[in-house]
């Protein structure tokens, strides 16, 4: 989300007359696009701004934040940056700009000339994106969040769920496929509770695939569609049968468990049972059988036991999951959790996690060793930098390949490969 935020901040600057540069010494402005869901992130933002303010010394030098951002860290950015908004004030960032002393004019062809202002929450989607690649490209559906699980800093940092016109998403969606793009990937907080804070003026999110499939169905063109992130707590059936319904919805389903103890998902208000959870898993099995899954779990969780954390384990040997994104539990301010006793140690969380990865090597290389020998289709996306003459591809099923023997020529491009040889976490192939 903070990616596509980027793309739409980069349209407003670079319409006022800026050019983008990747030496940060050469910039007379400089922003982050922040995250404050897990403090590392933020810290790396403290480190960054201490340096920036130095520079002040040497250069006129302007800088600015947004994104996923606490109250409390934004309280201290102000007295950091030289400006902090959030992006539903994207629109105002050039009077913003112009009040610390930036003085660019507007091009005729600036982004915000045709904007028409009617929902301060949502204008900024109406600011076209400069996308980052020709071939992938992310589509905003969906802002904010109201489930309000106990570890989570999202609902202070976006706000309540919000959700963007239909109409204007299938546009974006068209313009893309009329341009060639491979990969697109639709994203919210809470994707699949799309349309739930507008019931009766908009679809659902099952019927927003629907028209994404008839749109693919109907431009003859190769390219998948992926959405993240899901809540179990929304994820219907009927989403199910839609991705099975188009072939450009691509089969790979991003489902957060974040734990597999009944205790601990109340305890984190997640609302949903491991029964749910299994359902849905149940369903993907049944009418997307290709279908890779992953996952989010969250490791010493305030008050975790061993037994609990042994049903995570658990719940990852059922399941078999193709990925798990694994991640020790911090307190973030805001947040109810916060005000819990972080009582596990860091050095059990490190062995929780190690456990997990474990389980996730073993479930994913069995399932990555079927595949030696087969073929499938991938989209390759860069050149790989460790080995020269390979590039990195991804499977429908987000798996990673990399291809020997390969020229750069076909990056940004479908291809057929088979399948030579796997590890846990990635594949190896050569073209067919």
């Amino acid at each position: 989300m903070n990616q596509s935020d980027s793309e739409r901040i980069r349209s407003v600057i670079e319409g006022m007359g800026f050019e983008m540069t990747e030496v940060e010494e050469e910039a007379s402005l400089i922003g982050v696009v922040a995250c404050s869901v897990r403090q590392k992130a933020i810290d790396k933002v403290y480190s960054k701004i201490r340096k920036w303010n130095q520079w002040k010394n040497e250069k006129p030098l302007v800088t600015f934040v947004s994104g996923c951002i606490l109250p409390a860290d934004e309280e201290k950015f102000l007295k950091l940056f030289d400006l902090v908004f959030r992006m539903n004030e994207l629109p105002d960032l050039p009077d913003m700009l112009h009040q610390c002393g930036v003085t660019t004019e507007f091009s005729a062809k600036h982004p915000l000339n045709d904007l028409h202002r009617e929902d301060e929450r949502t204008d900024f989607w109406q600011v076209e994106p400069t996308y980052s690649s020709d071939f992938d490209a992310f589509v905003p559906i969906q802002n904010g969040c109201d489930k309000f699980c106990s570890f989570c800093a999202v609902p202070y940092t976006r706000g309540r769920e919000v959700s963007r016109s239909s109409e204007d998403i299938l546009a974006e969606v068209q313009k893309l496929v009329d341009q060639g793009v491979k990969v697109i990937t639709l994203l919210g907080q809470n994707v699949n509770s799309y349309g739930l804070d507008k019931k009766g003026e908009e679809i659902s999110f099952a019927e927003l695939l629907r028209k994404v499939g008839e749109l693919g169905n109907a431009s003859g063109k190769d390219f998948w569609v992926y959405f993240t992130s899901p809540h179990p707590r929304d994820m219907t059936r009927d989403v199910i049968e839609a991705i099975a319904d188009y072939q450009c919805l691509a089969k790979q389903i991003h489902l957060p468990v974040q734990s597999g103890d009944e205790k601990l998902l109340r305890r984190m208000n997640r609302n949903h049972s491991v029964d749910d959870y299994l359902q849905i898993v149940s369903d993907i099995r049944e009418l997307l059988p290709t279908a890779t899954i992953f996952t989010d779990i969250i490791v010493g969780f305030s008050g975790e036991t061993d037994e609990q954390f042994e049903k995570s384990a658990e719940l990852m040997e059922l399941v078999k999951y193709n990925m798990a994104y694994i991640a020790k539990y911090s307190p973030r301010v805001g947040a109810r959790a916060a005000r819990w006793d972080d009582d596990i140690t860091p050095q059990q969380k490190s062995e929780r996690l190690a456990r997990l990865s474990d389980v996730l090597k073993k479930t994913s290389q069995e399932y990555n060793d079927a595949l030696i020998g087969t073929t499938c289709t991938v989209l390759v996306e860069r050149v790989d930098p460790r080995q020269e003459g390979a590039l990195q591809a991804r499977t429908e099923g987000k798996l990673p390949v990399r291809i020997v023997d390969a020229p750069a020529t076909l990056v940004g491009t479908f291809q057929t490969v088979e399948i030579t040889s796997a590890a846990a976490l990635s594949l190896t192939g050569k073209l067919v």
